[in-house]
């Protein structure tokens, strides 16, 4: 089921019913006021580390959006000045397991974004891989209301690398850093401004849906040839 709804969520798809059950028969009723979520940290990026190292140490503590998440904080990984950023959703569920590595992608779709890179001539040391979300959430689909502050969190992640190109994969991380759905996304090289100039983007499908949908992995294809030679121009 989880599987499932992982892959739905890649092609865009973020709600299939209502949380509760509702009776279609019965008469209508007045609205409830609403109850305010639990208080999520409102972050400033003028709050957040300018240094690389001291980031990534405050990216897993208790100031961030997933603190009070069940679950391991996983770390970005690559070097500093990577000239390709690869930004996924989260951890998948077998990075956090005590089978996994306890870094990103370290399961089944870590070995075929790493045939992804070798494809490109990239290895997974060569780039910086890190994630929206530094923990997994429920079912693996972020939640609305901590979407803006983890996109702000990602972008400055982005910035501080300032790499010359960035692939995004998935649905949610296009929404994150393009403000768009991932097939709004796909077929061209985006641009994100930052303060320490411009990345060219490309958005493309997560692993973990190409393996449930290997008819796409011609259309990954091109948007990696797109990212190659976005890379060499």
């Amino acid at each position: 089921m989880l599987s499932t709804l992982d892959w739905w969520q890649e092609a865009g798809v973020d709600t299939l019913v209502d949380d509760a059950p509702r009776d279609w028969f019965a008469a209508p009723q007045a609205p409830t006021p609403s109850i305010p979520a639990a208080a999520v940290p409102v972050i400033a990026p003028s709050s957040m580390p300018h240094a690389l190292a001291d980031f990534l140490t405050w990216r897993n503590g208790p100031d961030v959006p997933e603190a009070s998440w069940g679950g391991i904080s996983l770390t970005a990984a690559g070097p500093a000045d990577a000239t390709v950023m690869v930004l996924v959703d989260c951890p998948d569920r077998d990075d956090c397991d005590e089978t996994g590595g306890g870094a990103l992608l370290s399961g089944a779709s870590g070995r075929l974004l790493d045939r992804m890179l070798a494809a490109i001539g990239l290895t997974r040391s060569e780039v910086h891989l890190a994630s929206v979300c530094a923990k997994r959430p429920t079912a693996g689909r972020i939640q609305r209301e901590v979407e803006d502050r983890l996109a702000e969190i990602a972008k400055h992640h982005i910035e501080l690398i300032a790499p010359p190109r960035l692939l995004l994969l998935g649905n949610a991380a296009s929404r994150a850093i393009l403000g768009m759905e991932l097939q709004a996304a796909r077929g061209r090289l985006n641009d994100f401004n930052h303060k320490t100039g411009e990345t060219g983007v490309v958005a493309s499908f997560h692993p973990r849906f190409l393996m449930e949908k290997p008819a796409a992995k011609a259309e990954a294809w091109k948007d990696l040839q797109m990212l190659m030679a976005a890379k060499a121009a």
